[in-house]
C-alpha cells in the first residue's frame, strides 16, 4: 500500500523533478521497492517509500523472486514476464483469466466453471475435471502452492506483482510446475498509518470497490494490513427464458489480513490469512447449428458467431470458497537464510450447471429428444496442509545455491449428480475422492567461475503417494443418457521422480548476458477420476516428464532506456497426460489418458523502453509452435486419432501485447496520463481432435485509458475503455452433435468504466 502523501518529508520533496512518474505511469510492471540503482541509500529507501522511480529516462529495475530468493529481472537465467497489481486493476484486470491477455506465451481455458479451468504456458496445459491429475502449471501466492487449479481462479486482492515464469520449473517449484509457473507476490505494509477506498462502475451494471488500512501497530517491529473487495456484475448474456434476465456475471467478497513482524534484525516473520467468497452464472451460448432439431429447441435463440442469448429455465451456478492461513519465517545467520513457509488452505466448489445448450426442463426435452434435458450438480471439499524448509547460501562465494525440502498433504472429496429428464426422470450419483501425499528435496546452485561466467546445476526428487476411491450409484442397472450403472472401486499408486536444470550464463558486455539452460521435467502419476469412471480408469496413469532447452539473451541499451529480452526454446514431453474423446452411456465424454508425445518451440520477445522520461513502451512477441508428435489412439475411440503432426489445443502460434503511456506533469501539479495497449492472437484451435468448427479466427483487442491523479492529494480518478474496435470472439468452442457452443468473455463487445482512488 502506498504512505500516506501528506507526510511527506524534505528529503522527498526534493526527487520530485527527477521522479516525476509513479507506477501509475510505468506499462512494465515496476515497483519502487524493486529500485536496484547504485547511489545514496537513504534516497533509494525514500524512492521505494513513496512508490516512485529513479530519476532520468532508465527503464527501472524489477526484482523477481523466481529462484525462491530476490535478484533483478535482468540478471535471472530464466524467461519470466512480470505485470504489476495495481496496474491490473487500473485496467479492470482482476483474474487469471483476463490477464493473460498481458502475457503472449499464456493462455487460459473456461470450460463451466472454475473447477473445469486450465492455464496453458508455451501451449501445454492440463486439461481435466478429475481431482486426481495436476496442473501443468503451478500457482504460487507468497511461497504458496495450490494443488487444484480451480484455487486459481481468485480475484487480485492486494496483490503486489504477478510472475509470469515460462517452461518447466520443478527444480525449484515441485512437480505441477512442469510447463510454468505463476506467482503471486502480496503487498506488504509499510511503517506509516495509511488507507485507500478506491472503486470502478462499468458499463453492464459491473462495480468494484476495496479499501484497506495498513501501518505499524509497534514502528520498526510489527506492520499489518487489512484489505477488503467487494465485486459484483451482471453478466453480458441475456436469458430470454421467462424472468431469465442476465447471465454470465459474478459476486466476489473477500478479506486479506497481514502481519509483518521483525523481532530483531535477523529475524522476519509473516503470517497471512485470506478469504474469498465468490458465485458466477458462467454460460456457453449457440454459436453454430448444423441441426434444424437443434435450431428449433433454442428458439427464439439463433445461433450466430456474436450470439450473447440463451433460453434456459435453470441457468449455471458456480460458487466457491477459497480460504487460507500462512506463516513464512526467515532467518538470517552468518549471511545465510533460513526459511519456513507453513500453510493450510481449503477450497470449497460448487457446479450446478446444464450439459444441454437447450435447457433443463421436460419441456425442452420433448422438442426432440436427440437434446434431452440434463443437471449437473457437483460439489468438491478441498483441503491442503503444507511445509517447506529452505536455506539459501550467501552471494559473495564460489557457490551460491538455494536448498530445502517440501511436503503436502491433499485431500479432496467430491459429490457429483446428474439428472436426465426425457418423458420419465432418471439420475446417477457418484460419491468419490483423491488423497495425495507429495514429499520432495531439493537444491539449485549457481557456480561463480568468473565474474562474468557462471554455471548453474539443481535437482529434485519426488515422492507421490496418490490414492482414490470412487462409488456410483444409478436409478437404473442399464446405462442410460450420460449415466452410467453403479459400480465403485479404489486403488493407490507410489512413484518417485527427478527433475532438475543444468545450464551456463555469461555476461558479454555490461547490462547484456545470454544463457543456455537444460531442464528435465516432471509430473506425477495421476487417477481419472470423475463421474462416469469406468473399469478401465482404474489404472494410475504414468508420470508426465519433459525435456527442454532454452537460449535466452537479456540486454539494456542506451543507458537502460531499453531493455530487449529474447528466449528460444525446445520442449519434448513423454507419456503427455492429455483427455480423448470416448462414448460412455451414449454420451461423448472426455477421459484422462496418456496421449503419447508432444512437443512445444518458439520464440519470445519482450522490449521496454523509455524514449523520455514521460513515455513508456511495453512490448512482448511469442511465437509457439506447439504439437502433437506421437498419439497413442486407445481401443474404441469415439474421434479419429489422426493427430499426428496436429496443434496442440489452446496454442496460438502467434500472439503479442503492445502498451504505451505518456504522462503529462500539469502547471497545478497534477499528473494527465494517457494509455493505450493492443493483444493480437493468430487463429487458435480449441479442440485436440482438430474440429473445424472449434477454430477462433485471429482477433486483437484495443484498449485505452485516461489518468488524473494528484501525488499530494493522493487521489486518482480514470476512464477506462475496452475492446475499441467492438470485436466479438470466443475464449473457447465446444463442437457437439448438431450444434457449437462457445464461451463469452466480458469483453465480447467495447465497453466503457470510470475509477476512482483516494489515499489517506
Amino acid at each position: 500500500m502506498q504512505q500516506n502523501h501528506s507526510k511527506r518529508t524534505a528529503s522527498q520533496a526534493a526527487l520530485k523533478q527527477g521522479l516525476l512518474l509513479s507506477s501509475v505511469l510505468l506499462a512494465g510492471g515496476v515497483h519502487a521497492a524493486d529500485v536496484a540503482d547504485q547511489g545514496d541509500a537513504a534516497v533509494v529507501a525514500e524512492a521505494a517509500a513513496i512508490g516512485v522511480v529513479q530519476a532520468g529516462n532508465e527503464v527501472p529495475s524489477v526484482t523477481v523472486s523466481a529462484t525462491r530468493r530476490n535478484a533483478s529481472l535482468q540478471s535471472v537465467p530464466l524467461a519470466i514476464t512480470v505485470i504489476d497489481g495495481e496496474r491490473l486493476e487500473q485496467a479492470n484486470r482482476n483474474s487469471i483469466e483476463s490477464i493473460v491477455q498481458e502475457i503472449p506465451s499464456a493462455t487460459f481455458r473456461q470450460q463451466g466453471g472454475n473447477k473445469d479451468s486450465t492455464i496453458f504456458v508455451r501451449g501445454i496445459g492440463t486439461i481435466s475435471t478429475s481431482p486426481g491429475v495436476e496442473p501443468t502449471v503451478s500457482t504460487v501466492i507468497d511461497g504458496v502452492v495450490l494443488a487444484r487449479p480451480g484455487q486459481a481462479t481468485l480475484d487480485l486482492l492486494d496483490i503486489d506483482r504477478v510472475e509470469v515464469l515460462r517452461g518447466p520449473q520443478g527444480t525449484l517449484f515441485g512437480k505441477n510446475a512442469s510447463s510454468g509457473v505463476l506467482n503471486v507476490v502480496s503487498r506488504k505494509p509499510g511503517q506509516q498509518l495509511a488507507g485507500f477506498v478506491d472503486g470502478g462502475y462499468y458499463e453492464g451494471n459491473e462495480k468494484r470497490v476495496r479499501a484497506g488500512v495498513s501501518g505499524a501497530l509497534v514502528p520498526n517491529v510489527i506492520a499489518a494490513s487489512l484489505n477488503a473487495l467487494y465485486a459484483d456484475y451482471d453478466g453480458n448474456v441475456n436469458n430470454v427464458h421467462a424472468g431469465g434476465g442476465k447471465v454470465n456475471g459474478y459476486e466476489r467478497k473477500g478479506l486479506r489480513a497481514r502481519v509483518d513482524i521483525t523481532p530483531r534484525e535477523d529475524l522476519d516473520i509473516t503470517l497471512i490469512a485470506d478469504y474469498l467468497r465468490g458465485t458466477g452464472s458462467p454460460s456457453f451460448t449457440a454459436y453454430k447449428s448444423t441441426s434444424a432439431a437443434f435450431s428449433q429447441a433454442i428458439a427464439p435463440v439463433i445461433a450466430r458467431p456474436d450470439n450473447r442469448s440463451v433460453n434456459v429455465d435453470l441457468p449455471s451456478d458456480i460458487r466457491d470458497t477459497n480460504r487460507g492461513v500462512s506463516a513464512q519465517v526467515d532467518w538470517r545467520v552468518n549471511g545465510y537464510t533460513f526459511t519456513s513457509i507453513s500453510a493450510a488452505r481449503d477450497w470449497d466448489n460448487a457446479q450446478y450447471t446444464s450439459t444441454s445448450a437447450i435447457g433443463n426442463s421436460a419441456e425442452a426435452s420433448r422438442i426432440t429428444a436427440a437434446y434431452p434435458a440434463t443437471r449437473d450438480i457437483g460439489t468438491v471439499a478441498f483441503s491442503q496442509v503444507s511445509q517447506e524448509l529452505r536455506v539459501a547460501s550467501p552471494k559473495d562465494g564460489f557457490v551460491d545455491y538455494v536448498a530445502g525440502a517440501f511436503y503436502l498433504h491433499g485431500k479432496d472429496r467430491e459429490v457429483y449428480q446428474r439428472i436426465v429428464t426425457t418423458n420419465t426422470v432418471n439420475s446417477g450419483r457418484a460419491d468419490y475422492g483423491v488423497k495425495n501425499d507429495s514429499y520432495a528435496v531439493f537444491g539449485e546452485a549457481t557456480l561463480n567461475f568468473t565474474p562474468a561466467l557462471r554455471g548453474i546445476a539443481g535437482a529434485r526428487w519426488n515422492r507421490d503417494e496418490l490414492a482414490y476411491d470412487h462409488a456410483r450409484t444409478s436409478t437404473q442397472t442399464t446405462a442410460f443418457a450420460g449415466v452410467q450403472p453403479g459400480v465403485q472401486s479404489d486403488g493407490s499408486v507410489t512413484r518417485d521422480g527427478y527433475s532438475g536444470r543444468v545450464g551456463l550464463q555469461y555476461d558479454l558486455a555490461p547490462g547484456i548476458n545470454t544463457y543456455a539452460t537444460y531442464s528435465r521435467g516432471y509430473k506425477g502419476p495421476a487417477y481419472n477420476v470423475f463421474f462416469n469412471m469406468l473399469a478401465r480408469d482404474t489404472l494410475a496413469l504414468k508420470p508426465e516428464t519433459s525435456d527442454a532447452f532454452e537460449l535466452g539473451l537479456k540486454s539494456s541499451w542506451l543507458q537502460r532506456r531499453l531493455t530487449v529480452n529474447v528466449a528460444a526454446f525446445h520442449t519434448a514431453y513423454k507419456d503427455y497426460q492429455a483427455n480423448f474423446y470416448d462414448t460412455v452411456a451414449g454420451a461423448v465424454v472426455t477421459r484422462l489418458i496418456n496421449a503419447g508425445e508432444v512437443s512445444t518451440r518458439g520464440l519470445e520477445l519482450d522490449v521496454t523502453a523509455r524514449p523520455t522520461q514521460q513515455l513508456s513502451l511495453n512490448a512482448a512477441l511469442a511465437y509457439t509452435d506447439a504439437q502433437i508428435d506421437q498419439f497413442n489412439c486407445p481401443a474404441a475411440a469415439a474421434a479419429s486419432c489422426n493427430l499426428n503432426g496436429k496443434t496442440l489445443p489452446f496454442s496460438p502460434k502467434w500472439k503479442s501485447f503492445v502498451r504505451a503511456n505518456y504522462g503529462i506533469p500539469l502547471n497545478n501539479g497534477l499528473l494527465l496520463d494517457l494509455s493505450a495497449d493492443y493483444s493480437y492472437q493468430s487463429r487458435t484451435q480449441y479442440d485436440l481432435f482438430q474440429s473445424p468448427d472449434a477454430i477462433q479466427g485471429a482477433y486483437g483487442l484495443l484498449n485505452a485509458g485516461v489518468t488524473l491523479s494528484s501525488t499530494d492529494g493522493g487521489w486518482r480518478v480514470a476512464l477506462v475503455a475496452k475492446n475499441l474496435a467492438n470485436k466479438s470472439y470466443a475464449t473457447n468452442l465446444v463442437a457437439s452433435t448438431g450444434y457449437v457452443t462457445r464461451g463469452v468473455p466480458r469483453d465480447d463487445s467495447r465497453y466503457f468504466g470510470i475509477t476512482a482512488r483516494k489515499e489517506f
